[in-house]
């Protein structure tokens, strides 16, 4: 038995399971300090179920916008730039706008195309590779592609309690797992046991201090337990998850990736897209709080979703599987205040299958550049190991 898999027994042994269907895996990447990824922090969020970009960062200057999204058309979105606006279920957001700290990538999109289907889009965008390259060939994630091309790297310890890890970060870099559906319950007596029957066996002692160290984070598990709620809207399960990568990136770990469901929005559009909303506002904003001024000002968030939707409004006042979408992008290492990417427009002509978002970036472009300017990484490294095919292009800067 192995450590990874004595954890797990103790996972099924003692813990107790805060059973939601919105929990998800944050996994860690831990650095030894500057000696490795220095200073800054990199957190990606992977929004499953293709995010309508077109209704969160609203083209309203754009005059096929009206026509397409008749019902859609939100008449108290925040004032970006005079020609995009803000969807108001992230109005909370505009003091970071304000202050530079908020922006987005429009008309972007992974490589993946006509397809439209929701696994395959999610592998290929933590894959990291064209549609040139078959996936199931792929046995690892960009972002643990990042972290092998990486020297001097520790992670912390290994494990897995609950669900695995995301696929971005599965790979040959040791990261660490940690999912808030699982909370360990270690009375006294137990921690006492512990101690005294892996006092002497140096492989299992580390593993029972790993156990009792999340037993230590119990108050984080235990919040489900106690909804919070805004609006209606679920948040407990974000805050643990934020919290808890918070904790970690204020300490030794200077990589995080975790999902949020609910972004497919084929029916009731404007009834179910301002609830996900909800969602990302909050994870942001308590990142920010959480991290705290000066690590907040070392970080870069990146949202990004599998495919955008359609350009029209379907008949059930929703939108379908499209292509080209936005990434959302925060945190104080961001020159913000802009959305970027050039716009294609909206008229039938100038969409994709004349039907979708003309894609006119690649997302794995930005990420690719977020981490060559904020961890020093080479350009032939990124373009032939973390993304392989993929030509970067010309520096947009978005980073400080």
């Amino acid at each position: 038995m192995d450590r990874r898999h004595f954890l797990r027994g103790l996972g099924v042994l003692g813990c107790s399971v805060a059973a939601h269907p919105l929990l998800t895996t944050v996994t860690m990447a831990g650095a030894d300090g500057a000696r490795s990824l220095g200073d800054q922090r990199l957190i990606v969020i992977i929004l499953r179920g293709g995010m309508d970009g077109l209704d969160i960062v609203q083209p309203q200057g754009d005059p096929d916008f009206a026509t397409l999204r008749p019902t859609l058309l939100a008449s108290q979105a925040h004032d970006l730039d005079g020609y995009f606006r803000l969807h108001p279920a992230m109005g909370d957001l505009m003091p970071l706008w304000q202050a530079g700290q908020l922006g987005f990538v429009h008309a972007t999109s992974s490589p993946y195309r006509d397809k439209r289907s929701h696994f395959e889009g999610q592998d290929m965008l933590e894959a990291g590779t064209g549609m040139d390259v078959p996936l199931l060939q792929v046995k690892d994630g960009w972002l643990n592609r990042f972290l092998q091309s990486q020297q001097g790297l520790t992670s912390e310890t290994a494990y897995s309690i609950g669900q695995v890890a995301m696929p971005l970060l599965e790979g040959a870099a040791e990261v660490r797992n940690w999912s808030p559906e699982t909370t360990l319950l270690l009375s006294p007596q137990a921690r006492l046991l512990f101690e005294k029957v892996y006092h002497d066996d140096p492989l299992f002692q580390a593993a029972a201090m790993e156990a009792m160290e999340l037993a230590d984070a119990g108050d984080i598990g235990m919040m489900a337990q106690t909804p919070l709620k805004v609006a209606g809207v679920q948040l407990a399960d974000i805050e643990m998850l934020v919290d808890y990568a918070a904790g970690k990136l204020r300490q030794d770990a200077r990589i995080a990736a975790f999902s949020m469901s609910g972004w497919d929005t084929h029916r009731n559009q404007a009834d179910g897209l301002p609830r996900s909303l909800t969602r990302l506002q909050y994870a942001i904003l308590r990142l920010q709080s959480g991290l705290g001024a000066e690590v907040w000002g070392k970080t870069m968030v990146l949202a990004m979703t599998e495919f955008g939707r359609t350009a029209r409004e379907n008949g059930t006042a929703g939108t379908d599987h499209g292509t080209g979408g936005v990434m959302v992008m925060a945190g104080g290492a961001l020159r913000g205040g802009k959305v970027y990417g050039p716009w294609p427009g909206l008229s039938e002509a100038n969409l994709y299958d004349r039907r979708d978002v003309m894609p006119t970036s690649d997302v794995r472009a930005w990420a690719a550049h977020a981490m060559q300017a904020l961890y020093g990484i080479d350009r032939a490294t990124l373009q032939g190991s973390v993304f392989p095919g993929l030509q970067m292009g010309t520096d947009p800067k978005f980073v400080l």
